[in-house]
């Protein structure tokens, strides 16, 4: 791990709907655990100078449950580059690097969040977090030239050719954080579903002459959970991991 110092913002403010239970999604258990603990867990372990838990309105319970660490509230859900936005007043001051991961992505190892920081020593200022699924055909594609990343492209926007990219978006980035705010300022909703998409970041860095790039990581290291199958998956994942 670099000196650089880093923060971490954790996105906990969906409710899970999916997951056909009353908890809220970072709540959701996965070896006996809340799945944004096993997230805190290691940015705890990876010494994060500052960790803010973006949550809903009616969050309480996962407020209760990440204390002491710091919380926020995004009062309407607009997105997740409105998401990371809602971190601003929590990370005033901070210059390091910023990490923004997901409450369901529990099992990212403390190594591959790390890679994805250091490659921020190469003179990027945004790094995504990809990875090559069986199966590509939801996901956003990463198109790179050589080892810069040119755009994020949504599966429904994406051209034929795009489509045939295999190399996909995790949904994890890391930043350089004396610029991450000034790009999601600049961040636009022109699009179907009216919000606004950290994604977008890409474009707006490449615009300001600002280069970005690409960690990969395994498909099975990245696997979300939006249902109830895909938590008994990441319990298996994690399960063998520990039995490894």
């Amino acid at each position: 791990m670099s000196d650089k110092k880093f923060a971490a913002v954790v996105l906990a403010a969906g409710k899970g709907t999916r997951m056909k239970s009353d908890l809220p999604k970072a709540m959701m258990p996965v070896c006996g655990k809340p799945m944004v603990k096993h997230i805190l867990e290691t940015l705890d372990q990876m010494k994060a100078d500052r960790i803010v838990v973006v949550t809903a309105p009616d969050g309480q319970m996962v407020r209760d449950a990440v204390a002491p660490h710091f919380s926020c509230i995004q009062d309407k859900q607009l997105g997740t580059g409105h998401a990371v936005a809602c971190a601003k007043d929590a990370l005033k001051g901070f210059d390091g690097k910023v990490l923004v991961v997901y409450c369901d992505h529990p099992i990212i190892t403390a190594q591959t969040f790390e890679r994805a920081l250091n490659k921020l020593d190469e003179g990027f200022s945004v790094v995504v977090l990809g990875f090559t699924p069986e199966d590509a055909a939801r996901y956003g594609r990463l198109k790179m030239i050589g080892d810069e990343l040119e755009k994020i492209v949504e599966y429904k926007d994406a051209s034929e050719e795009e489509r045939a990219i295999r190399l996909c978006n995790s949904g994890v980035m890391a930043f350089d954080g004396k610029v991450l705010f000034e790009l999601l300022e600049k961040i636009q909703n022109k699009n179907a579903s009216g919000e606004y998409y950290l994604t977008d970041t890409v474009e707006i860095a490449r615009r300001e002459g600002l280069k970005c790039s690409v960690v990969e990581t395994s498909a099975e290291e990245v696997a979300g959970a939006n249902t109830q199958e895909e938590l008994a998956r990441l319990e298996v994942y994690l399960k063998k991991r520990q039995a490894a």
